[in-house]
């Protein structure tokens, strides 16, 4: 049975054309939302509120569905301070042939200004949100055998506050969500590795993506998912963390942290384009190889 697994996820990934990623829209993208223009996107600010605006006007040039008509999917929660703060989830999905769901999902949030210093979040995590627009215009392509939900998860660096809001009421309902692929920091790595957290309490996730890499120029890793390592458990790291929370399956597509993290270098200059490209293309292949794969995962 293991056997056939494989043989299906290999098909499912060599199905996969490359050419589906667009390098130039994908750096358009990237770009964009790491501009000065958006002030580093803290949540409530008003360069958070102009990405907002973008992504959704990116979801409707994709094609995308909304629930009840709206892509904007607001929410509130308390800061350090106790400060109730105003967030704002952007939701929009494909159907596809099973009510069955796979959350895509990346924050489009980020850290803001300090002292008129722009942090502009290009791998953190825009490069994210960009990936996940690509996607999402594949599969817009490409019916999926499942039906994706994409979502650009506000206040992530507040303490994951749009993934823990989403999923006290999520649309649509919880049974019907069996898995969450998250993306967080997916454009800066100097030794072309991308990692790939989530196996660890699913196993058969590495049979699954463990040729998602092929002919990419980059390579997919397992692990920073193993309970009782610190740090370098990541899967309380981002937005998956409370899906993993709720035992939903998660993969974390994410690299490990560079000298930009969390400083106003964290610039679109300084993105690896092509670790870029290959790496949303391997993420391409693997969600594809996820759709056909779901029922092994999670029945």
């Amino acid at each position: 049975m293991k056997k056939l697994f494989i043989i299906l996820a290999l098909i499912s990934i060599l199905n996969a054309n490359a050419q589906n990623i667009d390098r130039k829209v994908l750096l358009n993208d990237i770009e964009t939302l790491s501009s000065d223009k958006y002030e580093g996107r803290k949540t409530g600010s008003r360069g958070n509120f102009m990405a907002a605006e973008y992504i959704v006007n990116r979801f409707k040039e994709i094609g995308l569905d909304a629930y009840n008509k709206d892509f904007k999917h607001s929410f509130t929660f308390k800061n350090r301070r106790n400060e109730e703060i105003n967030g704002v989830n952007l939701i929009g999905y494909i159907k596809g042939k099973s009510d069955h769901v796979i959350v895509i999902s990346a924050h489009y949030d980020h850290v803001g200004m300090n002292n008129s210093e722009i942090f502009n979040g290009a791998d953190d995590n825009a490069s994210g949100v960009a990936s996940i627009l690509s996607i999402a215009k594949y599969f817009k392509e490409h019916k999926p055998k499942n039906t994706l939900l994409f979502i650009a998860f506000d206040a992530e660096e507040m303490g994951l506050q749009g993934a823990y809001s989403f999923l006290k009421s999520p649309i649509p309902s919880r049974k019907h969500i069996k898995l969450n692929v998250n993306l967080d920091m997916v454009s800066h790595n100097d030794k072309s590795e991308l990692y790939a957290a989530g196996s660890y309490k699913t196993p058969i996730l590495r049979d699954i993506l463990q040729h998602a890499d092929k002919n990419t120029g980059i390579t997919i890793r397992f692990g920073h998912d193993e309970p009782g390592s610190g740090k370098d458990d990541w899967t309380m790291q981002s937005d998956h963390g409370p899906f993993a929370k709720e035992n939903i399956p998660f993969v974390y597509f994410g690299v490990e942290d560079h000298d930009d993290y969390h400083k106003p270098s964290d610039d679109f200059a300084n993105i690896n384009q092509n670790f870029f490209h290959s790496a949303s293309i391997a993420i391409l292949k693997s969600v594809i190889s996820l759709d056909k794969n779901l029922a092994c995962i999670n029945p």
